[in-house]
């Protein structure tokens, strides 16, 4: 049996696969061999797991706690097969000894553009004339080519840094415009398929030069016929000129191949709600497009008055269609909490790492419910709790908002983070380092 010493002494190398001494630590190969056997092995039970069971109320049955309590999980071919708080000593299955590092489920990236990114090779913060999107379109224009010549081996050391920091999802936009042609998708797929054991995927082919602007129409077809997941768009109005021709031609693609729908609105409230609100008729129309649409960004939405809002908001839950926001600060601050409270599924991601649109990325999905808590006011245990959703896919926790354990259960997939911390809420407020991540039953750190 592992005891927490030794799993805590041994970091993951997720590139190479293989666990690697920190400092002062001197197990030898064949004692390290033997951790990482059991950490990857298709059964195992991982002992003394904290996991959250409850909430305590104080005198104004205010939630003032999470309750926890210690369990073992028996993982075996990916899946939970059995969570038990009994004595373990006569089970005669490997055991890892976690310690009591608390349990969260896994992370998702629901928006993030890897095929075209400098992760990996050196920083690069060169100034950029562009001013409006159409002048990063001819910047892109100039620089894809060569961006192209190693963009398999970059999208995957980003996906490296995804596991690291607990994402085990991630939904990739993916250029599809006459300068990439279809070969974006090509390497990024690839690389997806390369670390198909770390990671599970979407794919969106994106028209980033615009869907008539750059007459993309047959690329995305093409590119639906690939294997991809959703069909992207971008401002049909400022960029594409046409609002209506530029939606049918994407909601037509995404209709014929049966694909879902992601489109990035960066348009002011202005051209961007008579976006929306078309969208909205179209999904309401098409039985197909409900519950599989998304509006990445969407910034129309914060530049309204309230009572229009809410009842876009309304539609919006009605017809299953989803916001994707990065949760930006500054000038424009999303209406996440009105999402919320009308069941609008809300979820977030990282955009870029370091490319020619930002620099700033870090591919962690806690930081980005910190940050939604931060500009919310979301500062007591129950609603940094209610925070980590939007870090996972399907907006999953620990607890509902009753209190009730809902995850993880038996027959869950063994996806999720183990973290030096007493409950979700501190995790959220303290953005513990994730000292361990699942995926499918699988170490990948």
């Amino acid at each position: 049996m592992i005891n927490r010493k030794e799993f805590l002494g041994m970091a993951a190398v997720a590139t190479s696969g293989i666990f690697m001494p920190t400092v002062g630590y001197s197990k030898n190969r064949e004692q390290q061999e033997e951790l990482l056997a059991i950490a990857n092995s298709e059964e195992f039970i991982l002992k003394n797991v904290r996991l959250e069971i409850g909430f305590e109320y104080n005198d104004d049955n205010k939630v003032k706690a999470n309750k926890t309590a210690l369990y073992n999980l028996h993982i075996k071919d990916g899946v939970i097969l059995e969570l038990t708080t009994g004595d373990l000593s006569v089970v005669n299955v490997k055991q890892i000894d976690a310690g009591g590092l608390l349990m969260l489920p896994s992370f998702s990236d629901m928006h993030i553009h890897i095929d075209k990114t400098f992760y990996g090779q050196g920083w690069n913060a060169e100034p950029i004339n562009a001013r409006s999107v159409k002048d990063m379109i001819e910047l892109e224009r100039q620089i894809l080519p060569d961006m192209l010549l190693n963009s398999t081996s970059k999208a995957e050391k980003a996906i490296t840094l995804l596991n690291s920091k607990g994402s085990c999802f991630a939904r990739c936009q993916t250029n599809v415009e006459p300068t990439s042609g279809l070969r974006s998708l090509e390497n990024l797929k690839i690389a997806i398929d390369n670390q198909k054991d770390n990671i599970e995927s979407e794919i969106v082919a994106f028209p980033q030069h615009g869907i008539i602007y750059s007459d993309s129409e047959k690329l995305l077809r093409e590119a639906a016929s690939l294997g991809v997941d959703y069909i992207g768009g971008l401002d049909p109005t400022t960029v594409d000129g046409n609002m209506q021709r530029s939606l049918d031609i994407m909601l037509s693609v995404a209709l014929d191949y049966n694909k879902g729908v992601d489109i990035h609105l960066h348009e002011s409230a202005k051209t961007g709600i008579a976006a929306i609100e078309y969208l909205i008729n179209k999904v309401r129309e098409n039985k197909a497009l409900q519950a599989r649409t998304y509006i990445s960004h969407g910034f129309a939405l914060a530049q309204i008055p309230q009572v229009e809002l809410e009842a876009i908001c309304e539609e919006f839950a009605d017809l299953g269609i989803g916001v994707i926001s990065t949760v930006p600060i500054g000038k424009t601050i999303m209406p996440i909490p009105t999402f919320y409270k009308y069941k609008v599924k809300v979820m977030t991601g990282t955009d870029s790492i370091v490319d020619h649109w930002s620099v700033f990325g870090s591919c962690d999905m806690l930081e980005k419910a910190k940050l939604s808590a931060e500009l919310y006011g979301w500062r007591d245990e129950f609603h940094l709790s209610r925070a980590l959703k939007i870090a996972t896919k399907d907006q999953q926790l620990p607890l509902d908002d009753k209190g009730k354990m809902q995850r993880p259960k038996k027959s869950d997939q063994a996806s999720f983070v183990l973290v030096d911390a007493s409950c979700s809420a501190q995790a959220v407020a303290r953005l513990p380092k994730r000292e361990y991540v699942f995926y499918k039953g699988k170490r990948v750190v």
